[in-house]
């Protein structure tokens, strides 16, 4: 249970569309069988938007001259598990709680562009129908907000 005083790292994910309503999700490296959206840190004076599109393109090798904003969400929180906590604690120096994440909706203007990944955060991805994300593919403490994001989003 997060307390007001709690930190939570500021986040942005960036969901890909295609005219076709699929959409690009990403197997982390690790842990291997881990699927999810592009997502990252926000910066400091960096709004939402402007860190979805870089870490967007971090992960993806998409630009954003490749795709146009049409929705948003957010924020969402979800809270890290005790063991999570100290790994970013060690990692980032800063005893996070969790995540507050902003979603950002794209459509992609060319339905054959295909995303590079370097293997450094995602190692395989596919295009696939919202209604088929298998949340069983998320660790247990983000599948609330991902279920938030597909309602919100998707209506399911």
């Amino acid at each position: 249970m997060s307390h007001p005083t709690d930190l939570y790292r500021p986040n942005a994910a960036i969901i890909y569309q295609r005219s076709d309503g699929t959409v690009l999700v990403c197997e982390r490296v690790k842990p291997a069988g881990a699927w999810q959206f592009p997502q990252g840190g926000i910066k400091k004076g960096e709004a939402p938007v402007e860190a979805a599109c870089r870490e967007g393109m971090e992960e993806t090798g998409f630009r954003p001259n490749e795709y146009d904003v049409i929705a948003e969400h957010g924020p969402y929180r979800y809270d890290y598990p005790p063991k999570e906590r100290e790994r970013v604690l060690r990692k980032r120096g800063i005893p996070y709680a969790g995540q507050e994440q902003h979603y950002f909706l794209c459509r992609m203007l060319n339905d054959q562009a295909e995303p590079w990944l370097d293997n450094r955060e995602f190692c395989a991805y596919r295009w696939i129908q919202p209604a088929d994300f298998d949340l069983d593919k998320l660790p247990n403490f983000k599948r609330g907000v991902y279920q938030a994001v597909l309602r919100d989003f998707f209506g399911l």
